[in-house]
């Protein structure tokens, strides 16, 4: 079978929560993977409910970057401090790319997406974040056309 690529998935990786509407809607140009600051009942909270990343985001503030709206239920058997379910939460990285990520977004337009919540081979929750810029409907389409385009070639290739 030539032309097909594998991906390499780490079997080490669990992941909780992925955002496949990102590359539908963003045109990821770079990826980085953060940390997050989380209290323990939502680091349970992570290992035993499924989060909801897809309408959230991140944004740079006083030289931190911040991940807005991202839904992490209650752990169930919680007491009385308890986390709030959609506070904000601070992500991890280094200053430089913490200082790429500001710029960015400030003078050339792009939106820091959540891409997908996962749990690497330490057990710490990382998030891996990608720097986009919004698809229009035409560009949308066009992605779908040479997707479509791609299958149909290799079906003839192999036949």
């Amino acid at each position: 079978m030539a032309g097909k690529k594998k991906k390499k998935v780490n079997p080490n990786i669990n992941v909780v929560a992925e955002n496949r509407k990102a590359r539908h809607n963003y045109e990821i140009s770079e990826t980085f993977e953060a940390g997050i600051e989380l209290m323990g009942t939502e680091v349970k909270s992570l290992r035993t409910q499924s989060p909801a990343i897809r309408e959230s985001y991140a944004e740079v503030k006083n030289g931190e970057v911040w991940l807005v709206n991202a839904h992490i239920p209650e752990f169930s058997h919680g007491n009385m401090s308890n986390h709030e379910p959609r506070r904000p939460r601070k992500l991890l990285l280094h200053k430089k790319q913490i200082s790429r990520l500001a710029a960015a977004t400030q003078r050339e337009g792009f939106t820091i997406v959540p891409l997908k919540l996962y749990f690497n081979e330490k057990n710490r929750a990382k998030l891996a974040i990608g720097l986009g810029k919004g698809k229009k409907l035409h560009d949308k389409r066009e992605t779908q056309k040479k997707r479509d385009w791609d299958r149909q070639k290799q079906r003839l290739l192999k036949q």
